[in-house]
């Protein structure tokens, strides 16, 4: 193991764990860092969730990766899943942000990526990897790719409150920039 401590944030669904992982790449951005990964994003309609939106970081390219409509063979709580989305668009991020960024993000290790071989190898192998990592962490999930990335030595655990969602980012920033361990 490297020095590059991989950093996974958990927390209740709608605690804020995608949204910091956004604001922590935008400052890092912001001061010049090479990011890469993926990131989802709800896609809200009336107010209602109805999907979730997948997005190469450096690229910016993004699909649908899950939807009410999607009528597909992998269904995940209300939602059809488009594996060949999160295989074509997130492994793909992972792929590439692994040859080049200093930063890989990985947005999120959850129900509908688990879904995916390729992208428990993509992520296993980034683990591996002497890079900093951000992920959000499904919370209460027991998958083994979750218990194992819980258990490694290099991983620190923070989890996103609503006491703590406006300061994580910096925490996160810092720790990245080796200025607190």
């Amino acid at each position: 193991m490297g020095d590059n401590v991989k950093i996974g944030i958990s927390g209740l669904p709608r605690s804020g764990k995608s949204s910091t992982i956004v604001h922590v790449l935008g400052r890092l951005e912001a001061q010049g860092e090479l990011v890469g990964g993926m990131v989802t994003e709800n896609i809200i309609e009336k107010g209602e969730k109805v999907g979730v939106k997948i997005k190469n970081v450096m690229t910016g390219e993004e699909g649908i990766l899950a939807h009410r409509d999607y009528d597909s063979g992998v269904r995940v709580g209300d939602f059809g899943v488009d594996l060949s989305v999160l295989d074509d668009i997130g492994v793909r991020a992972l792929e590439e942000a692994s040859q080049v960024a200093r930063v890989i993000a990985i947005d999120e290790v959850g129900k509908l990526e688990m879904e995916s071989e390729k992208f428990i190898e993509a992520v296993r192998d980034l683990m591996e990897e002497d890079k900093f990592m951000i992920m959000t962490l499904h919370k209460r999930s027991r998958d083994p790719l979750l218990q194992e990335i819980r258990r490694r030595d290099d991983v620190r655990i923070l989890e996103v409150t609503p006491l703590n969602r406006n300061l994580l980012p910096i925490k996160i920033e810092r720790i990245i920039n080796k200025d607190e361990l």
